[in-house]
């Protein structure tokens, strides 16, 4: 475990490239395993760090609410073949006198953007900061934050930064709930209602695989599958292009469905690709701790990201 910036560099300069890094905020699951075997399978080097991001909670007692625990972090990292875990003070990534803010612009904007403001400066500012410190060839994040990958992608095409943005595909619970570090803290009545995020979006999907493609509809036949669910508490549902995250009143080209619904005070959130016009390929179920499969057209901004 390395903890300062010096610390890092020189554990890198010892070891061979290229590089891939898994940047995590700890609380480790079967999500980020799947992370680093894809980085192990494609890289000589695996670099995880560990760091809950101040500056992407606008809450306060969100960031302190966040669970931690290093021990068991490590011991992943560990079973995983990581190769070097950078786990540091907040000084070390922000140093006394650090001024400067990453800020994407459009694509930043809507859905998580909305409900959550400044989150994605802070995730965009502390990715190019560990893309700097680091210099990975390749950086691995999950699908289910499908707009985070966007976002950082986009940032890494705009500020031609080296380092490969990679979209790997979202692990879900066998009842097809993503995971994700806060389900720890759903309660037992709202974990069983958890599940309703991954029916609506396939029942999303059942209305755009039978036909329809008015966006307003689509949208509704999710909605109308959370109503069903009164623990359910929505925050958006969405059906927007693949792209630009543009709200769709027609379904004419790669979309994205998408919702963000609270169990309690437990905000999760959770999408759907859908293909191209003209393509039917349906996905996998998303049960039995299994990956979703990469469909065409979920992520489109630019050559820094590749799925």
């Amino acid at each position: 475990m390395l903890r300062t910036r010096a610390e890092l560099r020189g554990a890198l300069a010892e070891l061979p490239r290229p590089v891939g890094l898994v940047p995590t905020m700890g609380w480790l699951h079967d999500g980020h395993r799947s992370l680093m075997r894809q980085a192990r399978a494609a890289d000589a080097t695996t670099v995880a760090t560990i760091f809950v991001n101040p500056r992407q909670f606008g809450d306060a007692a969100d960031f302190h609410r966040y669970p931690r625990d290093v021990d068991r972090d490590l011991a992943i990292c560990g079973e995983e073949g990581v190769d070097l875990v950078w786990l540091p003070p907040v000084e070390e990534v922000y140093p006394v006198g650090f001024d400067t803010t990453v800020s994407v612009g459009r694509l930043a904007e809507p859905l998580e953007g909305a409900a959550r403001p400044g989150h994605f400066d802070g995730v965009a500012t502390v990715v190019a900061i560990l893309f700097a410190l680091v210099g990975a060839e390749r950086a691995y994040f999950g699908q289910k934050d499908v707009q985070q990958v966007m976002v950082i992608g986009r940032m890494a095409r705009d500020l031609a930064l080296p380092t490969e943005v990679i979209a790997c595909p979202t692990v879900r619970e066998p009842d097809g709930l993503a995971l994700s570090s806060r389900n720890v803290h759903l309660s037992s009545a709202d974990r069983a209602a958890a599940p309703v995020l991954r029916r609506a979006l396939l029942r999303g999907r059942a209305a755009w695989e039978n036909g329809e493609r008015s966006g307003p509809a689509i949208r509704e036949a999710m909605s109308a599958e959370l109503a069903a669910e009164p623990l359910a508490e929505v925050d958006y549902v969405s059906v927007a292009d693949a792209s630009g995250l543009r709200e769709l009143d027609v379904v004419d080209v790669p979309a994205l469905l998408s919702l963000a619904v609270r169990f309690g005070s437990t905000r999760l959130i959770d999408n759907e690709p859908l293909p191209p016009p003209g393509e039917r390929r349906r996905p996998r179920p998303g049960y039995g701790r299994s990956q979703d499969r990469p469909t065409a057209g979920a992520i489109n901004v630019g050559p820094r990201v590749r799925r």
